[in-house]
């Protein structure tokens, strides 16, 4: 019977039928170093998590490296990473707002992610309708929609 054994541990048997394996050695879930706490924002938009030392692969697996083929996907791509990062430490500042390296992490991340999407405005079309105030007219509708070959976004 499974529960006859006093040191039946549940969460522990839980987790291993989930597929974590605790045996696993340390040097298994080593990422690459970066300074401080967290990661860059491009290795944090890759595995989903910006904080150094909390990402463990789920049952071993590894994520793939995404890589723009061009650069506007990799402008793109730049804005996805900064979203995501100023994303992430807003949850955290949300529960640690006395956290001041973390919070001008914050804000450094935030001006990035508004200078490159002004500058994708420029180059390539405004992302969301908002960016097209600055304009002198109406450029929402110029731009190519996703499902046309010539242009769009193949992210929407």
């Amino acid at each position: 019977m499974l529960f006859e054994n006093n040191d039946y541990n549940f969460d522990y048997d839980l987790l291993n039928l989930a597929g974590f394996n605790f045996n696993r050695p340390e040097s298994f879930y080593k990422m690459p170093e970066s300074n401080g706490r967290l990661v860059t924002p491009e290795e944090g938009l890759q595995r989903g998590n910006m904080w150094k030392d909390e990402y463990v692969p789920y049952k071993g697996l590894t994520y793939e490296k995404v890589i723009p083929t061009d650069e506007k996907e990799r402008l793109l791509f730049k804005i996805m990473e900064m979203e995501f990062a100023v994303n992430d430490l807003n949850l955290y500042l949300d529960l640690h707002p006395e956290d001041s390296e973390i919070y001008e992490k914050f804000k450094e991340y935030t001006m990035n992610c508004i200078r490159l999407k002004e500058e994708y405005a420029k180059k390539y079309g405004p992302l969301t309708l908002s960016d097209t105030v600055n304009n002198s007219s109406y450029e929402w509708m110029k731009n190519p929609w996703p499902w046309e070959n010539n242009g769009g976004s193949m992210y929407v």
